[in-house]
């Protein structure tokens, strides 16, 4: 099964709001950082969100400060990503990731989720 699934994605009008969820099936999910990117149609993928393993330290992509919050459960596995004030531009598949270190996570994550699509409406 994968490491890390991602889920809650779907079609939003702009101005709305959705929370993405990353499950995580390995036990040691409380040591490792994670994080969000996203890729849209024809574009590179681009870092979003990264949270370290405490959830003490937190860090965003300028495009999204403001309106994106990160958060994680250790207790169960799971890390998050809540959307606000959601815009066209957003559109796009939202991927997490998870790395060792909240530096590592921003640059060269050690894995991937499948991705969870988020489309929003004008």
């Amino acid at each position: 099964q994968e490491q890390l699934v991602e889920s809650g994605g779907g079609l939003v009008q702009a101005g709305g709001s959705l929370r993405l969820s990353c499950a995580a099936s390995g036990r040691t999910f409380s040591n490792y950082a994670m994080g969000w990117f996203r890729q849209a149609p024809g574009k590179e993928r681009d870092f979003v969100a990264a949270i370290s393993w405490s959830g003490g330290s937190t860090y965003y992509a300028d495009s999204v400060k403001g309106r994106f919050t990160i958060s994680r459960d250790n207790a169960k596995n799971t890390g998050y990503l809540q959307m606000n004030s959601l815009k066209p531009e957003d559109t796009a598949v939202y991927y997490c990731a998870a790395a060792r270190t909240v530096v590592k996570v921003t640059t060269t994550p050690g894995y991937w989720g499948q991705g969870t699509q988020v489309t929003v409406s004008s």
